[in-house]
């Protein structure tokens, strides 16, 4: 959203925007020819209050230049383990249920087989998704008759309902493979691509983090750009502005690479067992 400002001299006003991520601007760095990168830095994103979310919070994100997406899963494995030996060490704050945790992985794929013994993958068309819906989850909550949705919605309104509460019981868990719809920035598997290289890791039901495989092929990218501004216009009467920073990027040359995108906020929770790490 954007908040006006009145400039001294001429008393007049123009619209700034507050950023909901610093990726864009990132992966101008990345095509300007630096390598490995961080920032630690304020987004804000205007969504309905949860006990996860505020408008206003702190992202880590980082990226690696000639890498693939595997190398950051062993980042966050890493990271998670480093935290834990710290704050144990200081002053034994840690949440006592990540003790000698388990670092598990599952694709997407096997995450929903396990748990509502549904192969995803057999649901890529929004028709199926639907009727699979309507016809065995009876109480996941859809929409009015004729109402509209897209696939991500049907997909989102499965996992948050049926898959998501299951996710409490692992102390770690990192869900890799999503179905191609939501490929968003990220690479399809060459071998497979129903899928795309883009993993989440949850803690204790939290999501933490989101990464991709950079997608570096400026036409395929401005090709989803369309397909989802499209949709966006068609199903919820919106347009998303153009991307204009990261076109820019990818047209200068965008390396091969990697990146993340993590709640700082939310994964101090996760590590101490304390809802607001920054007060409490």
């Amino acid at each position: 959203h954007p908040f006006q400002v009145a400039h001294a001299k001429s008393a007049s006003l123009t619209s700034h925007y507050l950023q909901t991520s610093p990726e864009f601007h990132m992966k101008e760095l990345l095509s300007l020819g630096f390598e490995d990168l961080f920032t630690i830095s304020y987004s804000f994103r205007d969504e309905p209050k949860a006990t996860h979310h505020r408008p206003q919070f702190l992202m880590l994100e980082w990226y690696r230049r000639n890498a693939h997406y595997t190398q950051i899963m062993k980042d966050c494995e890493d990271l998670f383990s480093f935290c834990l030996d710290g704050l144990e060490n200081k002053k034994n704050e840690i949440d006592i249920s990540l003790k000698n945790i388990k670092f598990e992985k599952a694709t997407i794929q096997e995450i929903f087989e396990d748990t509502i013994n549904v192969d995803i993958l057999n649901f890529l068309d929004k028709k199926d998704l639907k009727e699979l819906i309507e016809k065995n989850f009876k109480d996941v909550p859809l929409p009015n008759q004729g109402e509209n949705l897209s696939w991500d919605d049907y997909y989102f309104l499965l996992f948050l309902n049926k898959i998501e509460p299951h996710l409490a019981h692992y102390p770690y868990l990192l869900l890799y493979e999503f179905p191609h719809h939501l490929s968003a920035l990220s690479t399809l598997k060459k071998d497979d691509p129903r899928v795309c290289e883009r993993f989440e890791i949850y803690s204790k039901g939290v999501e933490l983090c989101n990464c991709f495989n950079e997608l570096t092929d400026l036409k395929i990218q401005k090709e989803r750009f369309k397909i989802q501004s499209e949709e966006k216009k068609s199903l919820y009467h919106y347009e998303l502005p153009t991307p204009s920073v990261l076109y820019q990027a990818m047209q200068r040359g965008l390396p091969q690479s990697a990146g993340i995108a993590l709640g700082v906020e939310r994964f101090l929770k996760v590590l101490t067992g304390v809802d607001n790490p920054f007060w409490d």
